[in-house]
């Protein structure tokens, strides 16, 4: 894969950083603040990746519109009263994300996080130098919809064909199939490689700085 890619799009939970067990015991916690039965453990990472309005109306079908944001609003007092830090990265990815700039790669993030939570993310993390555009599913389509890759290739003006998804769940790789862009599956996530390998990525590694290897 040397020399194949200029620009490299990585998602965030689970990719970048190691939060999906605490995204699902969130999403599991808004529901019993609501007095709905909570999901189990493996169904609540299973929509890691989607837009939170999606993830919920996956995870609780029986709520109506009210208690939807009700269990959105619950859910993110849950997620912030966690402060993330740069210990919440995945073991090197911050020196990863440095080399890989330093080797003259763009690096994107397109996310199922809201605005606010990436920010907060990239900020406490101090990682927001490394990436020169970022899409969070609140400000477009949620995955596997194929519009933030398509926003951040017209951004970058890099060619689909020189073009990378890395990511640790189904949503990410049907994007990058959706996208007709190719894709690096991390096991370290929302979903085993049994599962992401349906998708046909390039590579599936067990961790992200793996990549390092092939770049």
């Amino acid at each position: 894969m040397k020399n194949r890619f200029d620009l490299i799009i990585f998602d965030w939970d689970g990719t970048l950083m190691d939060s999906v067990d605490w995204i699902a015991r969130c999403l599991k916690k808004a529901g019993e603040h609501c007095g709905l039965p909570a999901p189990e453990h493996q169904a609540a990472k299973d929509v890691i990746g989607l837009s939170i309005d999606r993830a919920m109306k996956r995870l609780f079908p029986q709520a109506n519109d009210d208690l939807q944001h009700l269990l959105i609003e619950h859910y993110s007092r849950e997620y912030f009263s966690h402060r993330v830090s740069r210990d919440d990265l995945f073991a090197g990815v911050y020196g990863m994300l440095q080399q890989l700039q330093a080797a003259g790669y763009h690096l994107a993030v397109a996310t199922g996080k809201t605005r606010a939570g990436l920010d907060e993310a990239l900020a406490e993390t101090g990682t927001r130098e490394f990436f020169c555009a970022t899409r969070c599913a609140d400000e477009t389509a949620s995955k596997p919809d194929p519009k933030m890759i398509n926003e951040l290739i017209g951004y970058t003006r890099i060619s689909r064909e020189r073009t990378l998804m890395v990511g640790d769940s189904i949503h990410d790789l049907q994007m990058a199939r959706n996208a007709q862009i190719p894709s690096v599956a991390v096991a370290c996530g929302a979903h085993p490689l049994e599962s992401l390998r349906q998708y046909q990525p390039l590579l599936c590694l067990d961790q992200p700085t793996q990549l390092l290897e092939f770049m």
